[in-house]
């Protein structure tokens, strides 16, 4: 039965597609459109997988399969994964600081936008006379300046750029509305170690955002002018050097996994407490390690780029950083396990996601360590062990911990209760 002093305000549908200040509406104006882009990447990888389900080319050209490719993972990072838990934010960090609204309640509803027309950009390369993008979602040169050679000004990759730097700077947008809220908008008393571990995985991604996407962001605008303005700054062959794109790209799209990661971690170490009744072991601890990641991975993008020639020194110093992330790492997963050891668990659906979640990351980590050492790294890089690595980070531990967090705040987004029956048919399928 629905509780009518439950229902909450901003469920009149009209108010969602208006530019609204409220941190509430914008956080559910994020979860609807990113799920949107959740469903379009989700029909892309259908087709890429209906491509290989045998050797010969019998579903799309090669040149279509390599946008697919592109775009799958352009759609599912940047349209999905981060605007997703964006919004859950929205929605929660206010209520749980006692703050009113988050600090620039409009630059908040403009960064909102910024995203579905970043996505319609992106979206509409496929219907360009060359197609989309077709060199990755990385990107590297000097494979996108060749595949856009031919295609003039107004070409795939120009548009994957573009709509990559809109969302961009609406990220960083976000991540300074976020700091600021978390850093100078806590109600009276509620000093950083009283505040929720989701607030400590919030503070943390997006002080990583405002640290590290410029890379992203600039080494993109470095591309462009490579692409249309005559500019050689990553072609080999004109003095440029496409290692330097490699650096400025992976400064950023190695600390991106933790972006992804640490509101999962957050979700989980909201939603394991209630369902055992045991208070969070070690939350200082989980807090500290949380946190810890900021500076840890600012150094250790380079294990991403062991097999691109780099010296014996850099290889080895950044094999030595990328295990010390492990540590933080099981942290987190040991406080988990402590508060579930002996409690009284209640196995409810969002509990079946977060432990579920837990799970799938444990097996993300282990092989996240593998991959660290560098004699591994090198012999099985650009295999499918490294696609099942990422996967099980990005899809089976971050999605596992959405639906965690969907079910277990649903009453607070609706005023409803959710079917319990339905809710684990959806996570046993």
């Amino acid at each position: 039965m629905t509780n009518p002093a439950l229902k909450l305000p901003a469920l009149h549908w009209p108010r969602y597609l208006s530019f609204s200040t409220d941190h509430k509406v914008i956080g559910i104006q994020y979860m609807v459109t990113s799920f949107g882009f959740l469903l379009v990447g989700g029909l892309l990888a259908m087709l890429i997988r209906a491509e290989l389900l045998t050797p010969q080319l019998n579903l799309v050209s090669r040149q279509l399969y390599n946008g697919l490719f592109t775009m799958h993972g352009t759609v599912m990072i940047f349209l999905w994964t981060i605007p997703t838990f964006i919004g859950l934010a929205n929605y929660l960090v206010p209520l749980m600081l006692g703050a009113r609204d988050m600090a620039f309640p409009k630059l908040n509803a403009i960064a909102f936008w910024i995203l579905p027309f970043g996505g319609i950009l992106l979206l509409s390369s496929f219907f360009l006379p060359n197609g989309s993008a077709q060199s990755g979602w990385w990107s590297y040169p000097p494979l996108s300046t060749q595949i856009a050679e031919s295609d003039g000004f107004f070409n795939g990759q120009s548009v994957w750029i573009l709509s990559m730097v809109m969302l961009g700077i609406s990220t960083i947008m976000t991540a300074v509305n976020f700091v600021t809220t978390i850093l100078w908008m806590r109600a009276p008393g509620m000093t950083l170690f009283r505040m929720p571990i989701f607030v400590w995985t919030i503070l943390s991604a997006q002080l990583m955002q405002l640290i590290f996407l410029p890379s992203l962001t600039g080494v993109l605008i470095l591309l462009l002018f490579d692409l249309n303005f005559g500019t050689h700054f990553f072609q080999p062959f004109e003095g440029g050097n496409p290692v330097l794109y490699e650096h400025l790209f992976w400064f950023y799209s190695h600390p991106a996994v933790y972006i992804w990661a640490l509101p999962a971690f957050g979700v989980f170490s909201e939603v394991i407490p209630v369902f055992t009744r045991n208070p969070l072991f070690g939350y200082r601890s989980v807090a500290i390690a949380t946190f810890s990641f900021v500076p840890i991975t600012g150094v250790v993008w380079v294990h991403h780029m062991f097999a691109s020639g780099t010296p014996d020194w850099m290889r080895t110093l950044f094999m030595f950083t990328t295990e010390l992330v492990a540590v933080p790492t099981g942290i987190k997963v040991f406080a988990w396990t402590a508060t579930i050891w002996k409690s009284k668990l209640h196995l409810d659906t969002p509990i079946l996601f977060a432990m579920g979640g837990v799970v799938m990351f444990v097996l993300a980590g282990i092989t996240g360590v593998m991959l660290g050492v560098l004699p591994f790294d090198l012999h099985v890089n650009n295999t499918y062990f490294i696609v099942g690595h990422f996967h099980y980070i990005v899809f089976n531990t971050i999605v596992m911990a959405y639906f965690a967090a969907i079910y277990y705040w649903f009453p607070k987004f609706t005023g409803r209760r959710y079917s319990e029956g339905w809710g684990k048919l959806h996570f046993g399928l």
